[in-house]
Order: structure tokens, then C-alpha cells, then sequence
């Protein structure tokens, strides 16, 4: 029950990831025929070989018959999340066939296209992906080689998007097939970039004189935790404090605009990190 409401109250971010993903592979890869892998990709290769029927009706069907095999083998491990999107993906593919039909792409410009047959999945896909669920297809398969089975997912998956990626060499064109597999890599690349931003956080590393103020900063007006240890210069030997915290962007600016007037002599160091684990961010 807990997870349902946890659902509920994530079903406008999961429609929205769900939409782009969507709308980039309707308005864009479908037309063109790229291909980068997947159920989209195994689409557009049925589609080839039986232009009667659209891409849309075959990732549809496709997508529906991983569910039912995920229902089958996973049991309660499958998550409400991606039952969710993976059929409201199905629904959105009909529903942009009907609503607006397309015989040819939108524009002349392929590159162009690409671009966004590459960005609006792979948006859509890393906002997903960051909320634990997917538009299913062979993500569920995965949840299945990877419950009965030892071997490395990521790069079984990897090797059969490529091959899917590659055969529009044959089935569709050299050209479409080509621009398949720049597609592919480009993929690869901006939903690991968008993921990483959506996660980026700040490491705040700060020696400091004033321990109890900069905790008290943190603690009562930006509502984090820290932790300090008490150190010494190594040139000056005075009684130094190391504060460790975790913040946002927002957060870290803000502490910093703080120390440069509360300590002007605190040495600050702030880094990058898209994987902080505990409470307020993710969980191990």
C-alpha cells in the first residue's frame, strides 16, 4: 500500500518522462527509422519487413508482451512504476498515431532529427531511470536475466541493442543504419549526462575556527546535517575544525555567501558528486 502511494504521488514526473520518450520516438525515430536499440528498434525492423503495419503497433504489442512476461516471472519484484509507464507508453504511441498521423518526417533535415529523436528518449528515460521504473520492453527482460541468471546485464543488453542498432544496415539502409548507430552512442552518453545532473549534489568540506556556527547555519537555517572533527594547522599548528556535509546547489552557495562573512579565513573545499547516499538523498 505504502508503495502505491508512493506512486500516486510521483505519477505527474513518470507521465512526463514517459511523454518525451514518446514524442521523441513518434514525431522522430519512427519517420526516419532510426534505430538505437530496444523495443523501438526491434519496431522499426518489423516495420521494414511488414510496411502494413506501423512501428507504433509493433512496439506496442512488443512492449505489452514483455509486461506479460514480466507479470509471469517477477511476480512481486516488478515494479508499479514501470507497469505504469510501460503501458501508458503503449497508449501514447496509439494515441499520437491517431491523433496526428504521419506519412514522412517532419522536416528534411536528418541530423537535426536525430538530435531530437536522441535528446527527448533519452530525457525522458534518465527521469525515469532516476525514479527506479523505465517504459519496460527489454528493461524487463533484464529484471529477468538478472534474477535468473549471473551474467552481466548491462553488457548483454548493451551487445543486443548494438546488434538491433546495426541491422538497419541491412533491413532499412545504409543511411538510416548509420544514423542508427550515432544515435546509439549519443544515447548512451546524454542519458548518463542527465542522470548525473539530476543527482548532482555538493560535498562541502570546510576548515574552519567557528565550528558551532557553521553547524548551527547548517543545521537550523538550511536544514542539513554535518559532522566535525577537530584538527590542527599543519604550518601554523592552531586548533582547526573539519565540517563534512552534503547540500544542493542552492544549499552550498548559500553556506559559502555565509562563511565568507562569518569566517573570512575558513578554507572551503566544494566538489561534485551525483551519488550521496543517506537521509535526504539516496538510498544505498
Amino acid at each position: 500500500m505504502e508503495q502505491v502511494k508512493k506512486t500516486l504521488r510521483e505519477i505527474p514526473l513518470l507521465t512526463l518522462g514517459t511523454f518525451l520518450v514518446a514524442a521523441g520516438v513518434y514525431f522522430f525515430k519512427f519517420p526516419n527509422h532510426f534505430n538505437t536499440g530496444g523495443v523501438t528498434g526491434l519496431a522499426v525492423i518489423l516495420n521494414a519487413i511488414v510496411p502494413a503495419v506501423s512501428p507504433s503497433t509493433f512496439a506496442s504489442i512488443i512492449n505489452i508482451g514483455f509486461l506479460a512476461v514480466g507479470f509471469l516471472f517477477l511476480d512481486k519484484s516488478f515494479g508499479i512504476n514501470t507497469v505504469y509507464c510501460s503501458i501508458l507508453f503503449s497508449a501514447m504511441l496509439s494515441g499520437l498515431e491517431w491523433l496526428c498521423p504521419l506519412t514522412a518526417p517532419l522536416t528534411d533535415q536528418k541530423t537535426l532529427e536525430l538530435f531530437f529523436a536522441v535528446i527527448l528518449p533519452s530525457l525522458g528515460s534518465a527521469i525515469l531511470f532516476n525514479m527506479q521504473s523505465s517504459t519496460g520492453g527489454t528493461d524487463i527482460l533484464a529484471m529477468i536475466l538478472k534474477r535468473f541468471s549471473s551474467m552481466d546485464i548491462g553488457n548483454a543488453l548493451l551487445c543486443v541493442d548494438v546488434l538491433i542498432a546495426a541491422s538497419t544496415l541491412y533491413f532499412v539502409g545504409i543511411e538510416a543504419g548509420l544514423y542508427s548507430i550515432l544515435g546509439l552512442v549519443l544515447k548512451s552518453v546524454v542519458v548518463d549526462t542527465v542522470i548525473e545532473s539530476l543527482n548532482r549534489r555538493k560535498s562541502f568540506l570546510a576548515v574552519t575556527s567557528s565550528p558551532d556556527q557553521v553547524c548551527d547555519f547548517i543545521t537550523h537555517t538550511l536544514n542539513r546535517s554535518a559532522t566535525y572533527w577537530q584538527a590542527e594547522g599543519a604550518y601554523t599548528h592552531d586548533p582547526k575544525w573539519v565540517v563534512l556535509t552534503a547540500l544542493s546547489r542552492s544549499q552550498a552557495v548559500a553556506l559559502r555567501l555565509y562563511l565568507k562573512s562569518a569566517d573570512p579565513h575558513a578554507f572551503i573545499l566544494v566538489t561534485n558528486s551525483s551519488e550521496i547516499f543517506g537521509k535526504g538523498f539516496m538510498r544505498a
